[in-house]
């Protein structure tokens, strides 16, 4: 009975644990590494183990840094079931196969500049067969409900508050007459989210894995934020530019597109046109709406009142590139939300090419933006940026929304840790040296329990009391 730690320790993204029980191979999430090229190259490296000797693999949500590494995990033998929450079989079919999609064009790309210095071939981490398989092999489940899905390994989902069908997973193992309560957090929202419930409080466990992305800050209030975006909305309004908001397609832009429909009238978001720039985020949006079953009590009121998920009415889809580009041909009065959050690929970076000169612009940052990513260079008022290429001048203004983060803060993740009745060992994981650092010192001081921050490998014996 033991956990070994391998994704999302020494890094924040490319989530991956391993637990081992009654004989049986889990795997707890295989996310890809997101961040510099550097980073990414990592995602080509082998697995530490073999993957046709994974019994099962366990999902708490759809983000590809916790999920992006499936196909691959199919591609290299795996056969066993993935099980998850019901939302996230939904939005994993759209996700995983854009990621494939992605890897396939990226491939492309690099083999026309290998051709010409007469160097081999790439092939890409994986195509859109291998999402697809990795997608079927997923076993849906409801939160709340109690599934043995192996001798001895008993796994319930609560609801984690990130984006919707984002899991806390709660397994029971029991081996030799040894019972042993595991729980991973997933990645926590936070509290008073639109759209979503609160992290379900959890009240027993022998041991906990935590994320700690801001486990060493606080988030600016709600209502601070949302005057924030008033104020940019009207700057931008009056300086005759254009908004454009980086967004991740699951999550961050169903919230934003809520958010102009509930304060449409006090934004005077009725002489903007907004533009959904994302095929992922379109198809995502429509899974949100038919879930109404996860809204938290002000969603499932704004839906039935509606007849349909809130968005505001001068909303456009624009799911082609050719829709996409005559966005650009706007000088003025545009709200447009695109892929990727972090500025990594998609369609943002078009936007951007034609907006950051212009300091009529105004550049919303909305969403964590990891180290080596552009977007975390626009958040460090880089004077330039590199986008396919060519240097761009950044005349824009960026405005960076921490009150918007699908992640929970110091206070939420500690007032979600302080739930537990118990006083169980906590591994903190999925953060960056300094918030991992303070997340701990918090909870040793919050349950006066034992908290460990894993390294890559480490593995540790779950049985002893």
């Amino acid at each position: 009975m033991e956990l070994e730690f391998y994704g999302a320790t020494g890094r924040i993204t490319g989530s991956c644990h391993i637990l081992r029980s009654s004989g049986y191979t889990i795997l707890v999430d295989c996310g890809l590494i997101q961040g510099s090229a550097e980073e990414e190259a990592l995602n080509r490296e082998p697995f530490p183990f073999d993957p046709r000797a994974i019994d099962a693999v366990v999902l708490t949500h759809g983000h590809i840094d916790h999920s992006g590494r499936l196909p691959l995990l199919v591609k290299e033998g795996f056969r066993g079931p993935v099980f998850t929450q019901q939302a996230t079989r939904d939005l994993s079919l759209v996700l995983l196969q854009d990621s494939a999609r992605l890897g396939e064009q990226d491939a492309r790309y690099k083999n026309r500049q290998r051709a010409k210095k007469k160097l081999d071939p790439i092939e890409p981490l994986y195509r859109v067969e291998d999402a697809i398989e990795a997608v079927n092999s997923m076993v849906p489940l409801p939160y709340e409900a109690e599934k043995e899905i192996l001798p001895g390994i008993t796994i319930t989902f609560h609801d984690a508050g990130h984006i919707l069908g984002s899991a806390i997973v709660a397994f029971m193992l029991n081996e030799n007459g040894v019972r042993r309560r595991l729980v991973f957090s997933g990645d926590l929202g936070q509290y008073d989210t639109p759209i979503l419930n609160d992290p379900a409080l959890i009240e027993h466990a022998d041991a906990v894995v935590i994320e700690s992305t801001y486990g060493d800050r606080l988030h600016r209030e709600r209502d601070e934020t949302l005057q924030e975006i008033g104020r940019i909305l009207q700057d931008a309004w009056d300086e005759g530019g254009n908004i454009l908001i980086p967004a991740f397609a699951i999550g961050r832009s169903q919230e934003l597109l809520y958010l102009f429909a509930k304060y449409a009238r006090e934004w005077e978001l009725d002489r903007w046109q907004i533009f959904l720039d994302s095929p992922m985020a379109i198809e995502a949006s429509a899974i949100y709406w038919d879930h109404p079953e996860l809204y938290d009590e002000e969603a499932r009121l704004f839906r039935s009142n509606i007849g349909s998920m809130a968005r505001p009415q001068n909303l456009h889809f624009t799911r082609s590139a050719e829709e996409s580009r005559t966005i650009n041909d706007i000088g003025k009065g545009a709200i447009i939300i695109a892929g990727s959050g972090m500025c990594n690929g998609g369609r943002i970076l078009y936007h951007l090419k034609h907006n950051l000169g212009c300091s009529a612009c105004h550049i919303m940052i909305t969403g964590y933006q990891a180290e080596g990513t552009p977007g975390r260079r626009l958040v460090n008022g880089e004077e330039t940026m590199r986008i396919h290429g060519s240097e761009y001048r950044v005349a824009a203004r960026v405005h960076t929304l921490g009150g918007l983060s699908a992640h929970g803060d110091q206070r939420d993740l500690l007032r979600w840790a302080g739930g537990f009745k118990s006083r169980p060992r906590f591994f903190v994981v999925h953060g960056e040296d300094e918030p991992k650092v303070v997340l701990a010192e918090k909870l040793r001081e919050l349950k006066g329990s034992d908290v460990i921050i894993p390294g890559p490998g480490e593995i540790f014996d779950l049985a002893p009391a």
